[in-house]
């Protein structure tokens, strides 16, 4: 009986769609993924990806900095109302899917959503700015 707890659990992990196994960073990519399929495939369409703050329930719920890295990486620092760093969690998840034109750092206040401008170049999905 004991052996089939840790599969149950898995089982419930599965059916509720894996968001507990997600981090902000995470997140974020998979929005970007999800915005660069609905960015215009003619050359120089525009798109802005308004992303609904990285925090999940009980997750950075603080001020964030997020850092789209012109190499492909994506970085998020969670913060307290202090400013010192509580988490922080990267990827290069999107990567396959955008390229990031130069390096771009943002810090948001708590709840403020972060906008990435998307832009269609050389056929490519690629990130522009962000605010």
């Amino acid at each position: 009986m004991t052996r089939l707890l840790p599969f149950a659990a898995l089982v419930a992990l599965a059916l509720t769609g894996c968001k507990g196994l997600t981090d902000p960073a995470t997140r974020l990519a998979g929005d970007i993924e999800q915005a660069s399929g609905d960015l215009g495939s003619d050359e120089g369409a525009r798109l802005t990806l308004v992303h609904r703050t990285p925090s999940a329930a009980g997750e950075c719920e603080g001020p964030y900095r997020v850092q789209l890295d012109d190499v492909g990486a994506l970085f998020v620092w969670c913060r307290d109302a202090r400013g010192a760093t509580v988490s922080s969690h990267s990827t290069t998840a999107h990567g396959s899917y955008v390229d990031t034109a130069r390096t771009l750092v943002v810090d948001k206040p708590a709840g403020s959503p972060l906008r990435i401008g998307l832009v269609r170049r050389n056929g490519r999905a690629t990130i522009v700015g962000a605010s």
